[in-house]
């Protein structure tokens, strides 16, 4: 089965060095909540997260909402023909379950992600819908045991979404950034086999997703 990770995903909650910060206090009073219980979100956290490590690959779990909501709404996925993963910043792993329908809402996603970091998995009706795991890349990849691991980035060799389509098959992985800005780490870059670049510009990941997926869609049911 084909599999898609979003690599170095900005979803975390606020880390223990920034929870007393003004702007994290604030916002924790707003939303009645504990500062080591919401995500880390740039759009209400800004001030603090400035100069933090890594700072342009987090605070944004809406492009990971935005990515998985264009990645599950695909007939690939509703057909069980792939299987989705989140490599986060902090070296976690969400797994999501079959049939999982993404919150349309970004404040219901951030409830469910942030009970996830709680409670290790989020289920309804005794099925599981996203698990969450202490595991980093290398361990993901020894995991899924892909035959060869494809990463879409602007430092990579230029391509077409239909060269990389044809390449595609039951026991491939594509690597996608779920990040604002910048590339994929050396340890990232490591385990990709083919690195390709499909537009000379950056394109949102959630764009990218849509039209690579589409293509691979193309090659198996039509």
């Amino acid at each position: 089965m084909l599999s898609l990770i979003l690599a170095e995903s900005s979803l975390e909650l606020v880390p223990k060095e920034l929870q007393a910060h003004n702007s994290i206090v604030s916002h924790c009073k707003k939303v009645g909540k504990k500062p080591s219980e919401i995500l880390l979100d740039n759009s209400w956290h800004f001030a603090a997260m400035k100069g933090i490590k890594n700072e342009l690959k987090r605070g944004r779990p809406d492009l990971v909402h935005i990515s998985l909501l264009a990645a599950c709404s695909t007939p690939l996925y509703l057909g069980n023909k792939i299987r989705i993963y989140i490599h986060t910043i902090n070296d976690n792993v969400i797994v999501l379950g079959k049939e999982v329908r993404i919150p349309k809402s970004y404040h219901r996603f951030a409830g469910v992600i942030e009970q996830l970091f709680k409670d290790n998995t989020v289920k309804a009706d005794d099925k599981t819908l996203f698990e969450l795991k202490e595991m980093n890349f290398d361990q993901l990849l020894d995991t899924i045991k892909p035959e060869q691991v494809i990463g879409l980035s602007t430092e990579g060799t230029l391509g077409t979404y239909e060269s990389v389509a044809k390449k595609l098959g039951d026991k491939s992985c594509i690597i996608i950034g779920g990040f604002q800005k910048g590339h994929f780490s050396n340890s990232i870059k490591k385990r990709i086999t083919d690195l390709i670049k499909i537009n000379e510009n950056p394109l949102e990941s959630h764009v990218v997703i849509g039209r690579i997926l589409y293509e691979y869609e193309k090659t198996i049911f039509m």
